[in-house]
């Protein structure tokens, strides 16, 4: 039997791409690390005064942000491209658009690209919206008559009908954004490349890019590229996922395994974890109270099903005695997303002795997913401002499962329902 995807006709196909990018030279600030650099260089050495943590992706004086990547696109798909910020998502539009050209690898294309890179690309300052929107489908081999016929549809999607005969370059960034993403959208390509410029826009705005660009893939079978670190974003328009991390692909997929492998939070933390040596932020490096350890009690698991309550022991101790003390625990979703918070009734005192507090967490109305423990140590004052002690962000993982007969047996959909599952509906039939 003939596989259905691969009956499916190519949009974009990339073939060992990689793409090289050449370093300007940059003093070191004294003569003894330039003459320390460049003796290092002539014996074939490690730099002694690169950066840390540049890895085999910065070599010499140049630097390798894509590093052999294989991709196929097809035709009305939605691909959500995702990663950390210097992953190669960027690099790897611009070489689609053709704005630069790859080191190495082929890529093909079976089709004209319409692109938005960041805001203002393609638009000349001088000439009037209008004006632009007729440049833009001529770059795109567009004849006036076909670009009369979508005119009125740009504008009205745009809403700078009142300034579509000014000058661009007196434009905000909003209007800006407005009026590129309606001619992308609107103009005659099959190919619909979207760079995260839409953070710009309002939100109704963004929400109305985002159907137009859906519908654009599923009515009329146009190809969607996406790259945005808004993961909701990502999930109401995109069919499948890339992970892109030092140049290269680290995952191709699933919407929301794409999700939970680039938020890090694939793996389900053990039953005990160590909280001294983990890194705090810059605002509580003189933390007065330390958080050590928490874990689960009588060695439950992390995994368990929707209502089941997770019992859990968090260890403290305090450089000073303290008093009016509370516990916050906020809950994210596996993409970073805040579901709830819960925090102590009544604040208790920390001295020098470790202390351990017993917790219990009622997961009733967590919808199946994997979800984070951020713990916060505050202290509230005579006046009842609070003063956070010590703060850790997502330390601690577990995952929430389906019983039978949960949602009818339906598999929860989180990118439409949300992480919050409520009683179930009562009705009476009439």
């Amino acid at each position: 039997m003939s596989n259905p995807v691969e009956n499916r006709e190519v949009a974009v196909r990339l073939s060992g791409i990689k793409k090289m990018y050449k370093l300007g030279q940059i003093g070191g600030g004294t003569l003894q690390k330039d003459l320390q650099s460049w003796w290092a260089r002539v014996r074939g050495k490690e730099d002694p005064n690169s950066i840390i943590g540049s890895e085999e992706r910065l070599s010499g004086e140049t630097f390798l942000a894509l590093r052999g990547i294989d991709l196929t696109v097809y035709k009305g798909e939605a691909l959500g491209i995702i990663g950390g910020n210097g992953a190669g998502k960027s690099t790897l539009l611009k070489l689609l658009c053709r704005v630069t050209a790859p080191t190495e690898g082929e890529i093909d294309i079976y089709g004209r690209i319409s692109s938005m890179l960041e805001v203002g690309t393609g638009f000349h300052a001088e000439m009037t919206g209008r004006e632009n929107v007729y440049m833009n489908g001529a770059i795109l081999g567009m004849t006036k008559a076909e670009i009369d016929a979508k005119m009125e549809q740009i504008i009205e999607f745009s809403e700078v009908r009142e300034f579509i005969d000014t000058p661009v370059k007196r434009y905000s960034s909003g209007m800006y954004v407005k009026l590129a993403f309606a001619v992308a959208a609107h103009l005659d390509s099959e190919i619909l490349i979207m760079d995260e410029v839409l953070a710009v826009g309002d939100m109704a705005f963004q929400q109305k890019c985002l159907n137009r660009m859906r519908d654009a893939a599923t009515k009329e079978g146009r190809t969607v590229l996406y790259v945005s670190h808004n993961m909701n974003t990502i999930r109401q328009l995109c069919d499948r996922c890339v992970v892109l991390d030092k140049g290269r692909i680290i995952f191709e997929g699933d919407v929301e395994e794409g999700i939970e492998h680039y938020m890090g939070t694939k793996m389900i933390s053990e039953s005990c974890v160590e909280l001294t040596t983990m890194k705090r932020e810059r605002d509580f490096a003189l933390h007065p109270i330390t958080m050590n350890k928490i874990w689960t009690n009588e060695g439950q698991r992390v995994i368990m099903p929707v209502g089941e309550t997770l019992r859990l022991s968090l260890s403290f101790t305090g450089d000073r005695p303290f008093d009016d003390v509370y516990l916050r625990i906020i809950i994210k979703s596996a993409d970073g997303t805040p579901i709830t918070m819960c925090t102590t009734e009544s604040g208790f005192s920390v001295d020098t002795c470790e202390k351990v507090m017993e917790m219990e967490l009622d997961t009733t109305r967590l919808a199946p997913g994997k979800y984070t423990l951020s713990p916060v140590i505050y202290q509230v004052g005579e006046l009842g401002n609070h003063v956070n002690l010590d703060v850790l962000r997502d330390v601690f993982s577990f995952e929430v499962t389906a019983k039978p007969g949960f949602n009818n047996n339906m598999v929860w959909l989180s990118r439409f329902w949300g992480h919050h599952y409520t009683a179930p509906l009562r009705f009476k039939l009439l």
